[in-house]
């Protein structure tokens, strides 16, 4: 594992350090792994959504994506 060392503006600073008071975090290292890993959900869900929007028009009804849906996550259709 590759060691990164940064540099954060005191209120940032402080901002961690009450995360990681605030028992969510075990250390700087765990919010800071924790933020990206968001930010790479982020990033991979708006690549999906942008794919979505590029594919053009659906071709089914509201109700079928609905169904499609609640069979899916295995609620009564």
């Amino acid at each position: 594992m590759a060691t990164m060392n940064l540099s954060l503006p005191d209120p940032v600073q402080r901002w961690v350090e009450a995360q990681i008071k605030s028992g969510q975090y075990r250390n700087a290292d765990d919010y800071v792994l924790d933020l990206i890993r968001r930010d790479q959900e982020y990033q991979d869900s708006r690549e999906t959504l942008v794919a979505g929007e590029a594919s053009g028009p659906c071709e089914r009804t509201l109700v079928e994506i609905w169904n499609t849906v609640k069979a899916r996550h295995g609620l009564d259709v």
